[in-house]
């Protein structure tokens, strides 16, 4: 057995020894959005700093924790808080908890993020629906031996943001009456933020929201052969698209603003899919 896979198998059992029931969807919550994770029921709550090999999260907005229990009588693991490239920790430590879920049986990921607007026809506060990304991030948290016990070693990465569940997901915002957007996500490693001119490469080449997150997750998600969801909340918009700078507490901020919108559209989606 490989090293990593024993890191997993560590980290599942003692998740597992919190567990009365095992969930089926995992979410992870991007800056801002994690206020989802207080409104599920029969909470049972895991710091990260408590699980074997597990990271924990530095950024304002993470808290660092899993929230296990049921949305919508649906059962559900809730990452409040991820790991960054940025914040020094690998490919494969951003993208550690993704197999630790599918090691648990989850088969279904919805990957939420603060991003800033590139197509300028979003303004703050919009909710963008992935369909495609773009990784600018130039690394891969596969690289290095396969983790045979999980995945392939080339997965297939056409649907990575299942087309299935993007239907239901512009289904369940029609009903809801909630408007959400559709387009290509592209990731940046960070910390600093985009300047102007990455932007304008950045929608030549046909992104429409940047962040620094996300991308490796779903990867992983693709290699796991799980089903995903990728949502961003539009919290600013990008370097040279307005005439401001750029900072964290705006995008803290939009994304209280938006958090009611945020959280009925998602325990919606949780429902359907």
């Amino acid at each position: 057995m490989m090293e990593l896979d024993k890191k997993i198998l560590e980290a599942k059992k003692y998740i597992e020894n919190y567990l009365d029931e095992k969930p089926d969807i995992c979410l992870i919550l991007g800056s801002g959005l994690g206020v989802l994770g207080e409104k599920a029921e029969n909470q049972k709550i895991v710091d990260y700093s408590n699980i074997p090999h597990f990271p924990v999260s530095t950024i304002e907005g993470h808290k660092s924790r899993f929230v296990f229990g049921r949305i919508n009588n649906i059962k559900v693991a809730i990452m409040q808080g991820r790991f960054h490239f940025y914040e020094g920790y690998s490919m494969k430590e951003t993208a550690f908890p993704v197999w630790v879920m599918k090691s648990l049986g989850v088969n279904k990921l919805i990957v939420t993020n603060a991003a800033g607007g590139i197509n300028t026809s979003y303004r703050p506060g919009d909710l963008m629906l992935i369909k495609d990304h773009i990784n600018f991030m130039f690394t891969n948290p596969l690289i290095g031996p396969n983790l045979n016990s999980i995945g392939t070693r080339f997965p297939d990465m056409s649907n990575a943001y299942s087309y299935r569940m993007r239907e239901i997901v512009k289904n369940v915002s029609d009903k809801l009456n909630i408007p959400i957007k559709e387009g290509v996500y592209a990731s940046m490693t960070g910390p600093s933020y985009e300047t102007p001119a990455e932007i304008r490469m950045l929608r030549i080449l046909g992104a429409d929201a940047v962040g620094m997150s996300t991308v490796p997750e779903v990867i992983a998600a693709n290699h796991a052969e799980m089903e995903v969801i990728g949502i961003s909340c539009i919290t600013n918009m990008a370097a040279g698209v307005l005439d401001k700078p750029l900072n964290h507490q705006e995008v803290i901020k939009t994304a209280e603003e938006v958090k009611e919108k945020f959280i009925k559209l998602v325990t919606g989606i949780i429902s359907e899919i």
